[in-house]
């Protein structure tokens, strides 16, 4: 399997397992989860064609580690970025570090800068640790800009903060005070 493919599928298992599984016929449960031979059939229907083996290559291949396996195997689901509405992902709060960031496009620099960070259809505001993450991630969105994020003194102040399995650091909201560029 080409990284194109591997690309491709990635993005295809995104959208579904995070925000539209019913177009193919599946339903998450409340952790995220489904059942993988239920999403190949469903993939199937569509003219989408996954295996245990491409969808395993997804799996082991991803720097970053947007999915998870069951133990045994049998099941499948994102490890964050919901916006499916039944899906409420057990997230451990943690103490974050001091500072978190978050990329964007330097077009909705203006209104984040006036307004915070709003989860909009996603369950939570996605940070990160790292600069070069941050900037991978505003990327996809046009010319991007870091925001720095004065995590620390928001959990002091009582705001809550999550951390998924692939290490993306969640929180409902960040408002325009804890924000600088």
């Amino acid at each position: 399997m080409n990284n194109k493919q591997l690309t491709e599928t990635s993005k295809f298992l995104s959208f579904i397992l995070r925000h539209e599984p019913q177009t193919i016929g599946l339903q998450l449960d409340a952790e995220g989860w489904t059942d993988i031979n239920s999403l190949i059939v469903g993939a199937a229907k569509e003219g989408r064609v996954l295996d245990q083996a491409i969808i395993q290559a997804v799996v082991n291949n991803s720097n970053k580690k947007r999915f998870t396996l069951s133990v045994d195997g049998l099941r499948i689901r994102a490890a964050q970025g919901h916006s499916a509405p039944n899906v409420n992902l057990p997230h451990i709060e943690k103490e974050p570090p001091k500072l978190l960031y978050h990329g964007t496009a330097t077009r909705f620099l203006e209104s984040v800068l006036q307004q915070g960070l709003i989860a909009g259809s996603r369950h939570h505001v996605h940070l990160s640790q790292e600069i070069l993450t941050a900037i991978a991630v505003g990327q996809r969105y046009g010319k991007p800009v870091v925001l720095r994020i004065e995590s620390q003194l928001m959990y002091q102040q009582g705001f809550k903060f999550f951390q998924a399995e692939n290490s993306v650091w969640l929180t409902d909201t960040v408002p325009a005070n804890f924000i600088s560029k």
